[in-house]
């Protein structure tokens, strides 16, 4: 497996010198998203809640007049139990054409990776479906976990995304 390949085709349209991650934390630990994804970085706000909807799914919020399920991915990923303060934001995202704002602890900058900062993710055998982690990326002292924040969005689990265009 070329986890530079894979990054590339789920980076859509970046080349490999330009792959481009937000980093965010959830927990002690760093993630990365394609930067070019996200819509926007909000604040953290209360969200109308939707019956019988999982249970990471917070709610939802009306942005604009665009109606936006938020995805709490502290609880997503079993992190433990969230708390919401001054620096909780919701990262806004346009995944196949669909608009899904996510909760994470802190977001902290860009990050531009290279080829000789990705690795693949090592497999850990923990029983669970990590298929949406791309690789690790490293910079300095920083590791991040990629994610393939379309995959992870449009898995069954979610409901939220029925396919994803290829």
């Amino acid at each position: 497996m070329d986890v530079i390949a894979d990054i590339k085709k789920s980076v859509a349209h970046s080349s490999l010198a330009r792959l481009e991650f937000l980093a965010f934390t959830l927990g002690d630990q760093e993630y990365g998203i394609d930067i070019q994804k996200v819509l926007e970085i909000r604040s953290y706000e209360t969200v109308t809640r939707i019956a019988s909807a999982p249970i990471f799914v917070k709610g939802i919020i009306n942005l604009r007049g665009v109606i936006v399920p938020i995805v709490d991915m502290r609880i997503k990923f079993d992190l433990g139990t969230p708390v919401y303060d001054e620096f909780t934001v919701v990262v806004v995202l346009n995944i196949n054409n669909h608009v899904i704002g996510i909760v994470v602890d802190r977001v902290s900058d860009v990050i531009r990776l290279t080829e000789e900062n990705i690795k693949a993710a090592p497999d850990v055998g923990s029983g669970q479906n990590n298929d949406y982690v791309i690789g690790l990326g490293s910079l300095d002292q920083r590791m991040l976990i990629l994610v393939d924040i379309d995959k992870l969005m449009s898995g069954p689990d979610m409901g939220l995304i029925d396919t994803l265009a290829d």
